[in-house]
């Protein structure tokens, strides 16, 4: 389990750091680097910390993005993310490097980015703490007792990796110094928030206990706001 973290992280990272540099022009972008670096980190310490507490949770975090029990909806909409996910970098390596359209953002801003970046991996990790199901796709786990869960973050918010999803989509902008990245995160949290309606639907339709739980926790992301 440990060595396909391992394989997978460094594929993912590999990947994304063609779409990054291939995009710039260059392998002279720093904030790049660092942003790498710090991901596949943050990544491998929350990954080996599920391989010692969690295994089973980690199996289902490494397993495909698009799986046969998933509603046919959620498919469609990994095979979309993944499409603006490489999109996103893609213009974000134009945008800070190639054309150098952004005006250069300020350190502070750079390293309020890399901060949110953090941050967004350390909630990840409390989600994974509190819930053993927290699978990348919408899908009932029948085999591995799926309950509902209302302790830790979950007891603030109904969706809090979505909560850390968007801190991470305002992080990494900012650190690669790209407005235009900034422009998509809007349009990011909307499908964020359309997920997790059709989400919703599905665990109240399927999952016991789970209508009571939203009328217990009034919020999906973010506590007073929505």
């Amino acid at each position: 389990m440990v060595a396909r973290l391992v394989v997978q992280t460094v594929l993912w990272l590999a990947s994304m750091g063609v779409l990054l540099f291939g995009a710039a022009g260059t392998l002279a972008w720093p904030a790049a680097w660092w942003y790498l670096i710090e991901l596949g980190a943050l990544s491998l310490w929350t990954g080996l910390w599920l391989a010692r507490r969690d295994p089973g949770l980690l199996a289902e975090r490494l397993a495909p993005f698009v799986q046969k029990q998933q509603s046919r909806w959620d498919r469609f909409f990994m095979a979309a993310v993944a499409c603006v996910w490489c999109g996103w970098l893609v213009v974000m390596g134009l945008d800070a490097m190639r054309f150098r359209a952004s005006a250069p953002l300020p350190v502070a801003l750079v390293s309020l980015g890399s901060l949110c970046v953090l941050v967004s991996i350390v909630m990840c990790r409390f989600v994974f703490a509190a819930n053993s199901y927290a699978a990348p796709v919408v899908k009932i786990q029948a085999s591995r007792g799926h309950k509902v869960i209302d302790s830790g973050p979950y007891a603030y918010v109904r969706h809090p990796m979505y909560s850390a999803a968007l801190l991470f989509f305002v992080g990494t902008p900012l650190l690669l110094g790209s407005r235009w990245g900034l422009a998509f995160v809007p349009a990011m949290a909307l499908g964020l928030g359309w997920r997790a309606v059709r989400e919703e639907r599905l665990l109240a339709e399927q999952l016991d206990g789970y209508t009571g739980y939203m009328a217990r926790v009034r919020y999906r992301f973010i506590p007073l706001i929505w």
